[in-house]
């Protein structure tokens, strides 16, 4: 039976490595850090989500070995069987005390969090209104939902106010705004400050995905609710321990007490997913604890993300603007997408690892290499970035 379908997905996988879309993954040999190992070379690392260097970190490290000793391997099971340990609920406690919410529940992944949430909250007579570049968990999490849905064009208030006059006008119960604080493709930020506005002008909630702020934007940390001064007002924060929180695994919703007490009793992926390592949460509760006792990291990330942007500015790098540690180098137009990928790959022979991202992850004519600024990288490993950039163009045309 399988004879056909082979043939059918062999054909569906040559098309994309024809239009070089195919994405190859490179085996490390060594930590995840600055400074990586790969099967073939040594390579400085400019494209993980170790935004402040914690995932090698040896306190986070030490951490989590006493916790294998401690608590042992993991749960075998899910939370409301036997799978809640004290360290669960330490951790929960700790992120609503750093986020300033009520309560919080952890989930194995963010991407779980996320699509555990909507259909738990909001039913037929409600409507979700979402950004339309937000994070493909959220999108899969709000089509499990039986609410209406509505789309507004990217960080656009007008259209915002044009969706939720809609969904008044459709005579929605609960009305949500849903929006990642970040937008990952493009390092830029969700005006959280006007989203508010217009959810109180309409009684509606907010939503706000930080995966890719939490511990290092705002003054605290604290994310992009505190960067905008709206920390008060968002209603649900989702976020995940894979990135800056030291960078294993799990994600959280954080949010009002009844909020999350129903999730427990009714979402998905919490009631039928096993319970986060006990490792990985003793230390992600160390990293939380560096990122709430020291702004050292958060200094040195802003410092190299306003180094690279201005050295590849003045090499002549196409970049959005903006000054989030995510940084795209653009490729636009019909050759961008495999223009990318050969920089990339020239790139990595030169010893700094990138990668491309072209369609169907961006749209099509907007293809880009992704770079993502640490605060472990060295002033000379921006610049040895830079450089790499500068050959690798030179090389490629």
């Amino acid at each position: 039976m399988y004879g056909s379908v082979k043939d059918e997905l062999a054909a569906t996988l040559q098309e994309i490595k024809d239009a070089g879309l195919y994405k190859n993954e490179r085996e490390l040999t060594s930590p995840q850090a600055a400074h990586i190992t790969t099967l073939k070379a040594e390579a400085l690392n400019f494209c993980a989500n170790n935004y402040l260097g914690l995932a090698d970190d040896p306190t986070v490290i030490e951490v989590s070995k006493r916790a294998l000793d401690e608590w042992g391997f993991g749960m075998a099971s899910v939370r409301f069987i036997c799978g809640t340990q004290t360290l669960h609920t330490e951790l929960e406690h700790a992120i609503s005390d750093f986020l300033g919410t009520e309560a919080t529940i952890l989930y194995s992944s963010c991407f779980d969090a996320n699509g555990g949430v909507f259909e738990v909250l909001f039913g037929p007579d409600d409507a979700i209104i979402s950004d339309e570049l937000n994070h493909a968990s959220i999108i899969d999490g709000i089509r499990l939902s039986k609410a209406q849905r509505f789309r507004y064009r990217n960080a656009d208030m007008d259209d915002l106010r044009t969706q939720l006059e809609a969904a008044r006008a459709a005579g929605a119960k609960r009305i949500v705004v849903v929006t990642d604080g970040v937008f990952s493709m493009d390092g830029s930020y969700a005006p959280l400050d006007r989203i508010c506005g217009l959810a109180d002008e309409f009684g509606a909630l907010v939503f706000v995905d930080d995966s890719h702020a939490v511990g290092f934007v705002g003054d605290g940390g604290r994310g992009t609710p505190e960067l905008f001064g709206v920390s008060d007002r968002v209603d649900i924060v989702t976020g995940t321990l894979g990135k800056a929180l030291g960078g294993a695994s799990g994600g959280y919703v954080s949010s009002h007490q009844e909020v999350v007490d129903l999730l427990r009793q009714r979402s998905r992926p919490y009631l039928f997913s096993n319970s986060v390592a006990p490792a990985v949460v003793a230390g992600s509760m160390a990293a939380l604890r560096l990122v709430e006792g020291s702004a050292d990291k958060r200094d040195a990330l802003k410092r190299n993300t306003a180094l690279f942007q201005e050295l590849m500015t003045e090499a002549g790098f196409e970049l959005l603007p903006g000054m989030h540690p995510i940084r795209p180098v653009m490729f636009p137009g019909e050759d961008g997408a495999r223009r990318a990928t050969q920089i990339a790959d020239h790139m990595l022979g030169n010893g700094v690892y990138v990668i491309a991202f072209s369609y169907p992850v961006v749209p099509k004519g907007r293809a880009r290499i992704r770079v993502q600024l640490s605060a472990a990288h060295s002033e000379d490993d921006v610049r040895a970035c830079v450089d790499a950039f500068v050959k690798a163009r030179d090389a490629v045309g």
